[in-house]
């Protein structure tokens, strides 16, 4: 049966190997173990140890459902070729059958015999039979159109109705015990049809052991037709078996639809359980325990190749983009080359043993893996593990290169590349020792322009300040004086991140992706919406449709006050040329449901107040007396006349200019607060939200930061004292009127102390105040563009359904429809998004509004969980896609 004896074990090293470990694309977490996984062209499905279905969105990774499916863990899930037919099977003797665009349970499925577990089902499409193998050694089988075995929901030989050996079982006295019962029984769908299996569609003892994992295979040997359907199963006894599939009943029973006929054994009946399967042609790979594969030639019933591939059982075995993918309980992963990958021009396979090898090894989870998938998306090769550390990993991977490979341009997994390399250049812009790094990072960012059609220039004064790049794809619209130029601003540079705590739960110049999340330094502030806004661009290249020129001007010093960013672009005025409109994304949404877009910011100055000794550092007791005027004392009585007691500002005038609230942003803030109440009732009453938003929002104030002395610390009267202040101002104010009456106040205040000190007020940085006009056409081209990407849509839309009602509510375009619903149902109307104003600042918007006589509008992308400039910084992948999306159609319609 062995004609080719293995030599004693390949070790499937990787050695020879040259493929890179495949990147994580995301980490999906879940409370349970992940035992199974199956992937459609829209979701990925995960069976876990509660009994659970979990369904996440496939590219952009958000959890659309959780669905109690079983009242056990779940075993097996399979997908049908055409899709139709999701099955489930389970540590009970019950099978789902379900929908995997809607999730309905179309099917309850079981057996009349105890059969314990359901380890593994496959599916004929051909006869639409389902084949399951078993606890106790069976293989059983059912036509789901056969309307003889369709029963009532309430069949007494439904096994919660039926005599239970164990539970049912009277002990003395009479009693029996209990039936176990748990509250999420309840939960699981009543099924539309059920179908009990004939007690004559079995193949007691199938294997002398349990049945592990089976496959539908067509032609996959010369024994049978190229177009028959061959059942293959691997057990517990260590044998793999092939089945005739067959329309006839058994023998001894002709009321029965379908019977199983053996064809071949394979291996020998000593224990070593055979734990997966997977099918290349006419070859078979049968994973083992102790990390074995062993490779099967079906024509000749040859055992060609023994490998060791792995530690631990090799749990899960696929065959796709011409390579096997296996895993382990070990937690590693391996790509193989594979026998048809190496044939030569004839067919031949005798060179067997050299063309196999490992290509690469990883460590895919620090825990057993159970399952395993492969799916493609967007172009893109995934492989995605299941584990018992309660995750599902997607790993982007490589196979047979293909044409439609070559061909891909700006998808989105280019997208995603390119901002996972963008956010790891550490452009900390407030750090000298970074400088470098911010060079490197703005030479990226140009270079990938370059590469995606763009004129390219590096501008600078030829100071000490990192470059602002500045990039222009031309549009098509002839001649070139009828194109609208749209300026897009940005920023390269971060904020640091502490790598040195725990906080971080990965490195944050490593983008990670986790639960539908991108995870780093920067992603969400700016990085993201920068690269998302340049995918959109070409886009547009690509369908030949960008009649307007886009500039961008991404500066390197955001975070550190923009300075040097005004004078650079006064000296290259010229060079950008004129501007219709700016556009920036630099900002974040409420809440994590609903879209925005923000009219207002407020401004800024940063000042810092001092106070100076003519003495040195004098000791409290030696020379400390009330004849003494200490400079901190100074600083402290001048600083308390700057606000009262209820928070008002005292500076003359401070208040004087500031806009009314008119009626139509009085109704902004009535919908905006009763989203948020919705969402928190905690934040009511309305009244007092209103109040708390237009307070941070459109009034100013005054804040005093910090104190710094000289000299040590220690019983000293310090001869320098500073105080760092900051006043927010909003449209209305004007910054330099403002700092002319905070200087003139400080001293006017200052000289009535008749100190010996000396005063001086230093302005360190100001921005001014920005007001847009939501009304106008920038504004409502923007907002057509966010009302058509966060449309309510049919199941599969990637936005979480729950937030629906809610949009509806607050007056905006929401998310996706329930996952059941159906084309009868009322849908979510399409409403506008919020606008909402902030107030923190962004120095350069009004600068360039100004500059350039340009309208600007400002569209925040991410969500208000992103927690940008604190740790873990994050962006949400379908915020990014969407992000692209009305970037590239409002690029388009403006």
């Amino acid at each position: 049966m062995t004609g080719l004896q293995p030599r004693e074990l390949d070790e499937g090293s990787s050695d020879s190997g040259h493929d890179p470990t495949p990147d994580k694309l995301q980490e999906l977490r879940h409370d349970g173990s992940v035992l199974a996984i199956a992937v459609s062209d829209q979701y990925i499905f995960a069976g876990t140890s509660k009994g659970e279905i979990v369904l996440w969105s496939l590219g952009t990774y958000q959890h659309v459902q959780t669905i109690q499916a079983h009242k056990r863990s779940v075993l097996c899930l399979l997908l049908s070729e055409d899709s139709k037919y999701l099955f489930s099977s389970a540590c009970e003797p019950i099978i789902g059958v379900w929908c995997p665009k809607t999730f309905t349970r179309l099917y309850e499925i079981y057996s009349t015999y105890d059969v314990g577990d359901v380890f593994s089902v496959a599916y004929s499409p051909q006869r639409e039979t389902l084949y399951l193998g078993t606890q106790t050694q069976d293989i059983q089988w059912v036509s789901l159109k056969d309307p003889t075995r369709r029963v009532s929901h309430d069949s007494a030989n439904h096994p919660d109705k039926r005599q239970h050996r164990f539970f049912d079982s009277r002990a003395v006295g009479g009693t029996s015990t209990p039936r176990r019962t748990e509250e999420h029984y309840a939960l699981i769908p009543k099924a539309a049809t059920v179908l009990e299996i004939d007690p004559g569609a079995i193949r007691q003892y199938a294997h002398y052991g349990w049945v592990f994992c089976m496959l539908v295979a067509k032609g996959p040997t010369v024994l049978g037709d190229p177009d028959e359907e061959v059942l293959i199963s691997g057990g517990g006894d260590g044998t793999i078996k092939l089945w005739r599939l067959s329309d006839d009943g058994p023998d001894y029973d002709d009321g029965v639809l379908g019977d199983i006929e053996e064809m071949m054994t394979l291996g020998e009946d000593d224990s070593e359980s055979v734990m997966s399967l997977a099918v290349d042609g006419s070859f078979l790979y049968a994973g083992k325990l102790q990390g074995i594969i062993e490779l099967w030639d079906l024509d000749t019933k040859q055992k060609l190749r023994v490998i060791k591939a792995h530690d631990g059982n090799v749990n899960t075995l696929r065959m796709s983009f011409g390579l096997l993918w296996s895993a382990a309980t070990g937690g590693s992963a391996s790509k193989h080359s594979t026998v048809h990958y190496g044939r030569d021009k004839n067919g031949l396979s005798q060179n067997v043993s050299q063309k196999y090898q490992c290509l690469s090894r990883w460590k895919a989870h620090g825990a057993k893996i159970l399952s395993s998938a492969v799916a493609v998306h967007q172009n893109e090769r995934l492989y995605l593990t299941g584990a018992n550390d309660n995750t599902v990993r997607v790993w982007r991977v490589s196979g047979m290169p293909t044409q439609a490979e070559q061909e891909v341009g700006g998808s989105e997994n280019m997208m995603i590349a390119s901002l996972r390399e963008f956010v790891s250049f550490k452009t900390i812009s407030s750090r000298p020792e970074f400088t470098e790094d911010c060079r490197k990072g703005a030479t990226y960012l140009g270079s990938l322009f370059k590469r995606l059609g763009a004129q390219v220039e590096m501008l600078s004064t030829g100071g000490p300040h990192n470059p602002v790049v500045y990039a222009k794809f031309s549009g098509k619209l002839e001649p070139a004086e009828k194109r609208k130029r749209i300026l897009f601003y940005g920023h390269y540079d971060v904020v640091p991140a502490d790598m040195k705590g725990n906080n971080w739960q990965t490195d944050p110049f490593k983008l990670e992706g986790r639960d539908g999340y991108l995870y780093g330094r920067g992603v969400s502030d700016n990085k993201g919406p920068i690269i998302a806004a340049l995918y959109a661009v070409s886009d547009l290249l690509q369908a030949k449709v960008l009649d307007s020129d886009i500039l961008f001007l991404i500066e390197g010093e955001e975070e550190s006050g923009s300075r040097g960013f005004q004078d650079t672009i006064r000296m290259h005025k010229d060079l950008v040329g004129h501007v219709d409109y700016v556009l920036l994304a630099n900002s974040y949404w409420l809440d994590d449901e609903v879209p925005c877009l923000t009219y207002g910011l407020r401004g800024v100055l940063h000042a810092t107040v001092c106070i100076d000794s003519k003495y040195p550092d004098l000791h409290s007791g030696v020379d400390g007396s009330n004849m003494l005027s200490e400079p901190l004392t100074d600083l402290t009585l001048l600083l308390a006349k700057l606000k009262d007691a209820q928070n008002h500002v005292k500076i003359p005038g401070f208040y004087d200019g500031i806009l009314p609230l008119t009626h139509e942003e009085d109704q902004r803030y009535d919908d905006i607060a009763r989203i948020l109440i919705r969402r928190n009732p905690a934040n009511g009453p309305i009244e007092h939200l209103k109040r708390s938003l237009m307070a941070r929002w459109r009034e100013p104030n005054l804040t005093i930061h910090r104190y710094n002395v000289s000299g040590p610390d220690g019983s000293l009267i310090s001869s320098h004292a500073t105080a760092n202040v900051s006043v927010r101002l909003v449209p209305g104010q004007e910054v330099e009127q403002v700092i002319d009456a905070l200087k003139k106040y400080l001293r006017d205040e200052y000289e009535k102390f008749g100190s010996e000190n000396t005063l001086t007020v230093r302005i360190d940085n100001k921005a001014e105040p920005w007001l847009g006009v939501p009304g106008n056409y920038i504004f409502r081209t923007l907002e057509e563009a966010v009302v058509r990407a966060w449309a309510p849509a049919a199941a599969g839309d990637s936005a979480t359904a729950a937030a629906a009602q809610d949009g509806e509510e607050a007056g905006v375009s929401g998310v996706a429809m329930p996952a059941n619903a159906t084309d009868g149902e009322e849908k979510p109307k399409c409403r506008k998004p919020l606008y909402i104003r902030e107030g923190g600042s962004i120095p350069p918007i009004r600068f360039l509004e100004k500059e350039f006589n340009a309208p600007a509008a400002h569209l925040p992308c991410g969500q208000a969980s992103d927690a940008a400039h604190l740790d873990n910084e994050r962006l949400r992948v379908v915020n990014l896609m969407k992000s692209r999306e009305i970037f590239r159609t409002v690029f388009r319609n403006l």
